[in-house]
């Protein structure tokens, strides 16, 4: 097997420390590969990268209109967040307009990503629970579901065990993801997500043609279309829930608009929509490493969304960044090699 190339390096005094390799795709709504680099036709495990397609079948559904879900509450089901209190916020309030709360969760629980937010729960002697989790708006978003779903059936009962294959919430998850990827879920490697939903290998070239197929409508049925089209208006209309302070995806929703959906996954992967060029992108570095994987994007993003001067140099500075000691000394780069 051909090694896939070198993405992104990592130089100190000048020479390059250590390297991340990795694959990438850039593909269009009607599946053409405009470039791409590395096995882009491995499967490979896309984690929270796809969330915005698992929230597909929450709007397609009529879930969100009938709960009355605003654009926060929608973009959190696309997001995997800091925990910050906003986020709480908005995730258990997605619970309560389904007439649920947080016990109905089963995303499992860890402490907000975010060190402020974790000190000050610590001071004030708290513990994180299942809201905390980065996957708690997402994991609202199929509790909503399955309370429709539920329809006159008593929805703990029904909610019970939604995180697992077989359950109705996470069929629909799976058939929107089918259909957006045009690759078979049955005949895919299945493994369980950090927060115990499935999570299905499938190649970056079928993960990139779903982001091509979201951000233009094109290859979508008609109301999975209108679902889609209505969930990048809510993050970009609300892009602090799809991650929050400090956090890639944030800070590039909010310089960029609707012209730029991305959204990160674990073990280095990411994936994007480039709406207004047609084009979705899929990203997975060998390592896992995070820190390559938005270079990686951003360097994408230079390459193929319009920018002007000032927002090119705002993206430049993901793709060329200084790496600082604990001192603040600058000593070394993290930089894009292709």
């Amino acid at each position: 097997m051909t090694a896939n190339p070198t993405l992104v390096e990592a130089l100190r005094g000048g020479a390059v420390e250590s390297t991340h390799r990795g694959a990438w795709a850039v593909v269009d709504a009607d599946g053409d590969v405009v470039a791409s680099a590395g096995d882009i036709d491995r499967p490979i495990f896309p984690r929270s990268a796809v969330k915005l397609l698992q929230a597909l079948p929450l709007v397609e559904s009529g879930a969100a209109e009938r709960y009355g879900l605003n654009d926060e509450q929608l973009a959190i089901a696309c997001a995997s967040h800091n925990g910050e209190p906003r986020h709480v916020a908005v995730a258990a309030s997605m619970l309560a307009a389904a007439g649920v709360d947080d016990a109905a969760l089963e995303c499992g629980a860890h402490w907000p990503y975010r060190d402020l937010v974790q000190r000050e729960m610590a001071a004030a002697g708290q513990t994180p629970g299942a809201l905390h989790n980065n996957c708690s708006g997402k994991h609202a978003g199929f509790v909503c579901l399955g309370c429709l779903l539920a329809g006159d059936a008593d929805k703990r009962a029904f909610l019970s065990g939604y995180v697992k294959p077989e359950h109705p919430v996470m069929r629909e998850v799976g058939d929107a993801i089918e259909a957006a990827t045009g690759w078979r879920l049955a005949d895919a490697p299945r493994g369980t997500d950090g927060c115990s939903i499935p999570t299905y290998a499938i190649p970056l070239r079928h993960l990139a043609l779903a982001f091509a197929r979201a951000g233009s409508g094109i290859g979508l049925r008609e109301g999975r279309a209108r679902a889609a089209k209505r969930l990048m208006a809510a993050v970009t209309a609300e892009p602090f829930m799809v991650g929050g302070s400090g956090r890639f995806d944030t800070r590039i929703i909010e310089r960029l608009g609707e012209r730029v959906f991305c959204k990160v996954g674990a073990e280095g992967v990411f994936c994007a929509a480039f709406p207004k060029a047609g084009l979705g992108v899929a990203v997975k570095m060998d390592d896992g490493a995070s820190r390559a994987c938005e270079v990686v994007m951003a360097a994408l993003i230079e390459r193929f969304v319009r920018l002007d001067e000032a927002e090119r140099g705002f993206v430049h500075a993901f793709a060329d960044q200084p790496l600082a000691n604990w001192n603040g000394l600058d000593v070394g780069r993290l930089r894009w090699a292709s």
